[in-house]
């Protein structure tokens, strides 16, 4: 079956279960339009109900299990997070029927160019709901523990080292690799280890009206969720691969949440400083895992948009690298890869 028969089929599927579902709901099928795609197999479609609108998630098996997201969404509201209730489910389906948090997410608001203190405000809001997903129970929870840490770090190599660049490493780079990526996983799985979202940034925020006088940001995407260490999501926040922000920007939102962080009792360092280098190191990793998914959603799975990213991914890597000595050898590589010259200036 083609991939075009295949689509066709799941959208017959999921049309005649927005059918069968109570007539209470008010669901009007005809109006069901795609509201979004994300980098896995999952789809999202806004439906009228009434008045308003809700969403329908197709998350087809084998591809896609709905359970963890049930889980994760009843784990953050128990701590207010504003998240999408479920209210109709078929999990051998693979179909949800959620609330609707509106049509504008953070990255949306920052490409129609958002004056500075609206997004002061979206950001301050994003803060505080990052110190409430901190305090959620991670009972049952998986743990990025240092095999998944290093297996993440292993598609930098294979996919945009090997495949995008078409580049074979030598043993000594090969080595020097291993060791970047053991200095890393070792220093955050030391860390202090939180309920971690793992893509807390600007596409899984959204721009949400205030419910009791209190602005907080819609989230979602969030069934992927494991125990992590606690500088994770805020270097996702800050070092966002779909938007830029300058060095001093992410400075204060980092300041801003370690306080915030402190005053809930949560386990930052207690020195800032000790925690900027956290936050950093976490964000070396997950960029550099960025840049391999990056070049295996355009090689492997046709999504070339991704590659429009890359430069701005790099760059927060070498702005990293570039500031701590265990990092020196990875600013050469990057360098023989981008056919340039870096003079490469050690903070620490």
């Amino acid at each position: 079956m083609t991939d075009s028969n295949a689509s066709t089929k799941r959208l017959a599927a999921l049309t005649n279960w927005v059918n069968s579902l109570p007539g209470e709901l008010e669901l009007k099928p005809d109006t069901l339009s795609s509201a979004s795609s994300d980098a896995s197999f999952r789809r999202y479609f806004r439906i009228q109900a009434g008045p308003g609108t809700l969403i329908v998630m197709d998350a087809p098996p084998p591809h896609e299990d709905c359970t963890p997201f049930i889980q994760m969404t009843k784990r953050l509201e128990a701590v207010s997070v504003q998240v999408p209730k479920v209210l109709a489910s078929d999990l051998g389906q693979g179909f949800l029927l959620l609330t609707d948090l509106g049509q504008h997410t953070y990255y949306d608001r920052i490409k129609a160019g958002i004056d500075d203190p609206s997004l002061q405000r979206l950001y301050r809001a994003a803060l505080h709901t990052l110190v409430e997903i901190q305090g959620a129970s991670t009972d049952g929870l998986g743990a990025m523990n240092s095999a998944r840490l290093f297996e993440e770090l292993e598609l930098f190599e294979q996919w945009y080292v090997q495949r995008h660049h078409q580049t074979t490493l030598s043993k000594a780079e090969s080595d020097m690799l291993q060791g970047v990526f053991g200095t890393l996983t070792e220093a955050m799985t030391a860390e202090p280890q939180v309920l971690v979202h793992r893509d807390f940034h600007s596409p899984n925020l959204m721009d949400c009206e205030a419910i009791d006088g209190l602005q907080t940001p819609g989230v979602i995407d969030y069934q992927d969720a494991l125990i992590g260490p606690i500088s994770y999501d805020l270097a996702s926040l800050v070092f966002d691969a779909r938007t830029t922000w300058p060095e001093a920007q992410q400075l204060d939102w980092a300041i801003r949440f370690w306080e915030k962080a402190r005053a809930r009792g949560l386990p930052v360092p207690a020195d800032f400083a000790v925690f900027h280098q956290h936050y950093e190191y976490s964000s070396l990793q997950r960029n550099l895992r960025i840049l391999g998914v990056f070049a295996r959603l355009n090689h492997r799975d046709g999504k070339s948009h991704y590659l429009a990213h890359i430069p701005r991914v790099l760059q927060y890597v070498r702005q990293v690298a570039a500031r701590y000595r265990p990092f020196v050898p990875l600013m050469r590589l990057l360098d023989r890869l981008d056919g340039i010259s870096t003079e490469v200036k050690l903070t620490f």
